[in-house]
């Protein structure tokens, strides 16, 4: 049997852990750069503050109903995130826990006897919820996509299933397929649900389940289509996974905090996203021997287009290389035949790619031992700017002042990972 656990209005539980007096008040989350909502609790839900939509556009009704207001506090949601997975790994061992995104993970749980699932489950949720202050929510089926139809049940239906629900026999998972509106099958996009409602008259994931293989590798994206079919039927078909430790791309982009015309504050920004970008290289002992370096004009009419122009170029290295001095040389240059004067950017980003172990690469001969070592120093930066945070060592090229930098005009407290920051109970 397969479980996903899945953390309730995750960024506004994580909020609300520290502030108690927002339980049961509606609270939202921004994106980067105080653009759009990313998180709601089902208080500011129920008011109809929307999912994905502009701030600006929800700002009077927020102000109306005095609805609590963040910035996204990436470094808080992060460290709650780990010690809610670390938890899982712990109660059941780290090869049945798949970590799925920052507030979901899937478990197996076949070392469990099927009618102590429930139970199971219960401490579980119980366990996590006192060790961490989140709160979850817990779906157990034979497969994935049954446990994700599980889970969504247990959430909307909290009193009934007190936010675990198990799919044990076949007249449960009928029950709970019914239950389950075309859309909100894991797998079926806005598109996918479109077509089976106009086209096959399909509304419900019961009457999904019904359909042959062959009508899911048909209609429903091929090889994809047909084992989201068997899961539905309850035939596993998607294995546990482990967690990727070595990306093949690593990317740092941002917002600006207001539009960008001047082409030093955007070499200042690629510099500090390549070191950004070049630290998580180290810490996954890799280098890269692909740079990229795109930014993102401001749109003038946004009634035609309020994305705007994206330029972007990249530039192959001779040795592939994990030193941030050595990888910021290229980006700042890309940056200069990317920019064009009179132009307003809005964002900018860098992708390395082409990576390799950094083991893998050979020492050059022609180079003094010095330029060799530069490993040594680049460890040393990296230790003393995570012990100390807020960047305290950082190359020339990624400025001082930041006037770039994203707005987090509503952002609260790193409360477990900066000492300066650490919550107060008095």
């Amino acid at each position: 049997m397969k479980a996903i656990i899945d953390c309730n209005n995750f960024y506004c539980s994580c909020e609300r852990l520290f502030k108690p007096y927002l339980n049961n008040k509606p609270v939202v989350i921004l994106s980067n750069n105080d653009g759009c909502i990313v998180s709601r609790s089902n208080e500011a839900k129920q008011l109809g503050v929307q999912m994905a939509g502009p701030y600006f556009l929800a700002k009077p009704l927020i102000e109306k109903h005095d609805v609590s207001v963040f910035s996204s506090n990436y470094n808080l949601y992060g460290d709650l995130s780990w010690r809610v997975m670390e938890t899982l790994r712990v109660m059941l061992g780290k090869k049945n826990v798949e970590v799925y995104s920052v507030d979901e993970a899937f478990l197996d749980l076949h070392i469990f006897p099927e009618n102590e699932l429930q139970k199971i489950a219960t401490e579980i949720k119980e366990t996590v919820e006192l060790w961490t202050g989140i709160k979850v929510s817990i779906g157990v089926a034979p497969t994935k996509v049954l446990a994700k139809v599980a889970n969504r049940l247990s959430k909307k239906y909290v009193a009934k299933y007190n936010g675990v629900m198990v799919l044990g026999n076949e007249e449960e998972t009928n029950a709970a397929l019914k239950q389950t509106q075309i859309d909100d099958v894991w797998g079926i996009g806005r598109q996918y649900a479109q077509k089976l409602k106009e086209h096959f008259c399909i509304y419900d994931a019961l009457q999904l389940s019904k359909m042959t293989e062959e009508f899911g590798k048909t209609y429903l994206g091929g090889v994809v289509g047909s084992r989201l079919l068997r899961e539905l039927k309850g035939i596993p078909s998607k294995d546990m996974e482990d967690e990727l430790v070595t990306k093949k791309m690593i990317a740092t982009t941002r917002m600006f905090g207001s539009p960008v015309e001047d082409i030093e504050s955007i070499r200042e920004a690629v510099a500090t996203y390549t070191s950004r970008a070049a630290e998580k290289l180290r810490r996954q002992h890799s280098a890269a021997r692909v740079i990229s370096v795109f930014v993102v004009a401001k749109g003038e009419d946004h009634n035609v287009d309020f994305r705007g122009a994206t330029l972007g170029d990249s530039v192959t290295l001779l040795t592939a290389t994990s030193f941030t001095s050595e990888l910021i040389k290229p980006a700042v240059a890309l940056v200069d035949k990317l920019f064009k004067t009179g132009t307003s950017y809005k964002k900018a980003g860098v992708m390395l790619s082409g990576i390799v172990p950094d083991n893998s690469i050979q020492g050059n001969l022609f180079l003094s031992e010095t330029k060799n070592c530069e490993r040594k120093l680049m460890d040393m930066i990296d230790n003393v700017n995570f012990s100390q945070r807020n960047d305290v060592l950082k190359f020339a090229a990624a400025g001082t002042t930041r006037n770039w930098k994203m707005q987090q005009n509503f952002i609260s407290g790193r409360y477990t990972t900066r000492w300066d920051e650490l919550f107060e109970v008095s």
